[in-house]
């Protein structure tokens, strides 16, 4: 299994002016950095201690190491900062800026990411705090954040990308049902509409279980307002791409008890956005890696991989639960 790392610098690897930002912020000397696992950006991703004591996590990167991460870095902050202080992310202490290097200063939350593939009790937790969280960022607490139809609807053009250009290995059952596919996406832009602030990115890396289990949703640049049960459809994506589970079965008793905080679901919406994400995935696959990510594209494509399946299930066999969603 492709695993969703970068290519990671470290804390001695900033330049003297971010460190010292960095110190400024915390109040103290840093005297530890521990690189963290997990996640593509190819910046620093550090647990620091500093003199006192003090704990943080920071993160940092410049163009050098990606053009894109910058800007997803200076959208994190923006998202992070604005959270609620009562909902179970990190708080934002502090952001360097100075044009070029960006690196934030968050809360460090004793944790650590869920095994995969998923253990039940860590996805009922997850589960769980994706539910609370629904609830508790709707509607949306944050101004002038994208719409999930505005920031994914690229993304869900990928199977008319992929018709009009078809890779060589693709399968023959995809092949025969590429204009299902590309109507389905069609159908996924206008299934994204919603008023709940949703991370938009939920893995396995994303996440972090406390010491008492519960549950805590790290890293929001891609956060977007859309419909309340897109973060546990990307949960059971990943959970799918690790195997272990019955995703259906997971995803219709989830939504079923949460009916009354599902009022937008329509029955073939899921299978509509899981036919989007799917194209996206295999679309984006057959890219050159950018910069400092050399694994994205393979996780990519095992993404699609896992996700396509989903897909071809749901739409020929009889009974399917996407009918019960």
């Amino acid at each position: 299994m492709t695993s969703a790392t970068g290519t990671r610098i470290g804390w001695a690897d900033l330049p003297c002016q971010v460190r010292a930002g960095v110190e400024a912020i915390v109040g103290d000397t840093v005297v530890r950095a521990v690189s963290q696992p997990g996640g593509f950006s190819p910046g620093t991703a550090d647990r620091i201690r500093t003199a006192a004591g003090r704990r943080a996590f920071v993160k940092a990167v410049s163009p050098t190491q990606n053009e894109v991460s910058t800007d997803l870095h200076r959208r994190e902050a923006h998202v992070t900062a604005a959270l609620p202080e009562y909902a179970p992310t990190p708080r934002l202490l502090g952001c360097y800026d100075d044009g070029y290097w960006v690196a934030l200063v968050l809360q460090d939350v004793e944790g650590r990411h869920p095994r995969t593939p998923w253990r039940p009790d860590e996805l009922e937790a997850v589960l769980t705090t994706l539910g609370d969280l629904a609830v508790t960022l709707t509607p949306s607490p944050l101004p002038g954040v994208p719409s999930a139809v505005d920031h994914l609807s690229g993304n869900f053009a990928g199977w008319r990308r992929v018709a009009a250009d078809p890779p060589p290995d693709l399968d023959p059952w995809t092949s025969a049902h590429l204009p299902v596919l590309c109507a389905l996406a069609d159908q996924a832009t206008a299934s994204l509409a919603g008023d709940t602030l949703v991370h938009n990115d939920i893995r396995a890396d994303n996440l972090l279980l406390r010491p008492d289990g519960a549950a805590v949703v790290v890293d929001w640049p891609w956060a977007c307002v859309g419909p309340a049960w897109l973060d546990t459809l990307l949960l059971m994506v990943n959970v799918r791409l690790f195997g272990g589970h019955d995703t259906d079965a997971l995803l219709t008793d989830t939504l079923v008890s949460r009916r009354a905080a599902m009022t937008e679901l329509k029955p073939d919406d899921l299978t509509a956005v899981l036919a989007g994400l799917a194209g996206f995935f295999l679309d984006c696959a057959r890219q050159p890696p950018p910069p400092g990510i050399p694994t994205l594209r393979a996780f990519q494509r095992a993404q699609a991989d896992a996700v396509l399946p989903w897909v071809r299930d749901r739409l020929t066999t009889p009974g399917s639960r996407r009918a019960r969603a």
